[in-house]
């Protein structure tokens, strides 16, 4: 593949790849109203939401197809939430839906279709990111993660003072937690800390900073953004993930935004991401040319007002996509 950079008019590079990637024109549109990794069963209503935001028409109009549209059945389950240190609750029932999201998502890819994934909390990432991961790794190539997120999701069982899995999902996949999700398709990591970035984290207990700095992603904090400015942070993830990925899968929790601009989600901290930085980060992804896949997680329209956090999230997913102002 090609690693040369053409220059648009404004002098900007345009991108780090132009091969399959960037012509890619179909996608695979995933629901998953997984609310089992914590205890804000609003979250089962995202994908809904965003459907009556009009998602598949938004899509259509930058020209792309909708290849598929894919449900993924959620166990019906009557679940007592308590806090639990040192244990994660929901284990069989996140892995049933993981390992049928994981076989949605590879599938997507092997049509040659963006696998855009809809949720849902955020433990669906363990099983899209396995499914993203299965299909690179059969074909011996890399991929990339960039997690937005205000929180670390890294924590495990041994560490977690909820045992909520929508608290683990960033470290399951990196090969940390409980077996019975870590080995999900036989194998682990999904993805390696070397090709991972963590951007937007401002609400994090003292375990998860030292499992961030133990790690070996990437990590920016809110104060990094402010400082460096979002620009400089999404191409210091590019460069870290290097340009010898056959492609970026993108998990973007709307927490990370301020819940000023998105008020519909389930665990809100303020002083996220503004709509403009959001935009921009995804934009300069897309630019890249190399974003495969995509999540959008912890839509809770119970939390929402007049549907205006699903109308954002429809709006993120055409950035991601490659939507520009020009």
């Amino acid at each position: 593949m090609s690693n040369s950079k053409e220059t648009s008019k404004t002098g900007r590079k345009s991108g780090k790849k132009s091969g399959k990637a960037a012509r890619k024109r179909a996608v695979t549109l995933i629901y998953c109203p997984l609310h089992l990794g914590g205890p804000h069963a609003g979250v089962s209503m995202g994908p809904a939401a965003m459907k009556v935001a009009r998602l598949v028409s938004k899509i259509e109009s930058l020209g792309f197809t909708v290849h598929k549209q894919i449900d993924i059945e959620v166990p019906d389950v009557l679940y007592w939430w308590e806090k639990s240190a040192r244990v994660a609750h929901c284990v069989p029932e996140i892995a049933e839906v993981s390992l049928a999201l994981a076989r949605a998502v590879e599938a997507a890819l092997e049509a040659d279709t963006i696998a855009v994934t809809l949720g849902g909390d955020h433990s669906l990432a363990i099983g899209s990111i396995a499914g993203v991961s299965n299909y690179y790794r059969k074909r011996k190539e890399e991929f990339g993660l960039v997690w937005y997120d205000a929180h670390g999701d890294i924590n495990t069982p041994a560490t977690s003072p909820s045992g909520n899995v929508h608290g683990m999902p960033l470290a399951v996949s990196l090969g940390d937690g409980d077996e019975r999700l870590t080995e999900l398709l036989g194998y682990k990591p999904k993805v390696k800390n070397n090709r991972c970035a963590l951007v937007g984290v401002r609400d994090l207990d003292r375990a998860e900073c030292e499992l961030i700095d133990a790690s070996g992603i990437l990590p920016f904090s809110m104060r990094d953004v402010d400082e460096h400015g979002i620009v400089k942070v999404t191409r210091e993830c590019l460069d870290f993930i290097g340009d010898d990925v056959d492609g970026i899968h993108v998990s973007f929790d709307l927490d990370v935004m301020d819940p000023d601009v998105a008020p519909g989600v389930s665990t809100d901290s303020r002083g996220g991401l503004t709509y403009r930085e959001s935009h921009l980060a995804l934009e300069l992804l897309a630019d890249s040319g190399l974003v495969r896949s995509i999540d959008i997680v912890e839509l809770n329209p119970a939390r929402d007002v007049r549907n205006q956090t699903a109308e954002l999230a429809v709006e993120l997913v055409q950035s991601a996509l490659g939507k520009n102002i020009l």
